[in-house]
């Protein structure tokens, strides 16, 4: 049987509507200044951080093969069919930012606006609902004491 910390993937996706809220506002608003942009990036930041965390833990959960970098994080949930190839395709590109991001931070276009940042809400939601779907179709609905450990 498999071991799928539901609790702490549920965790992570609550966090999804706030990220894309605040890259649709970000774009919305877009000037160029210090501001947005910095809202811009920790909305990338975070982004990246929920997929591939909630990735780990379908990875290890579903005992799936070992990841060896955040984009094989991508590419593994993928070919176990968590989501679909228009989430893929954006997801891998998000992963490749997280070295600029968090690495390269003194060099980040700050004034720039990313292309991502437009499309990314849209792919977060539907990378949310599929991860879900693809939970519950593998180990039935959520019972609200599993993610606990065992007893």
């Amino acid at each position: 049987m498999y071991y799928v910390n539901r609790e702490q993937i549920a965790r992570r996706l609550q966090a999804v509507p706030e990220v894309a809220e605040g890259l649709r506002h970000a774009v919305q608003a877009w000037d160029g200044g210090l501001v947005l942009g910095m809202v811009q990036e920790r909305c990338l930041h975070l982004a990246i951080e929920i997929v591939t965390d909630v990735g780990s833990y379908l990875i290890d959960g579903f005992i799936m093969r070992d990841a060896s970098s955040y984009d094989d994080i991508i590419q593994i949930n993928y070919e176990e069919k968590v989501f679909d190839e228009s989430a893929y395709e954006v997801l891998r590109e998000l992963v490749l930012l997280r070295k600029p991001l968090v690495q390269d931070y003194f060099s980040w276009q700050r004034e720039v606006l990313h292309p991502l940042s437009a499309v990314l809400p849209e792919i977060l939601e539907q990378f949310s609902d599929q991860v879900s779907v693809y939970v519950e179709k593998e180990l039935g609905p959520f019972q609200g004491n599993e993610g606990q450990g065992p007893e």
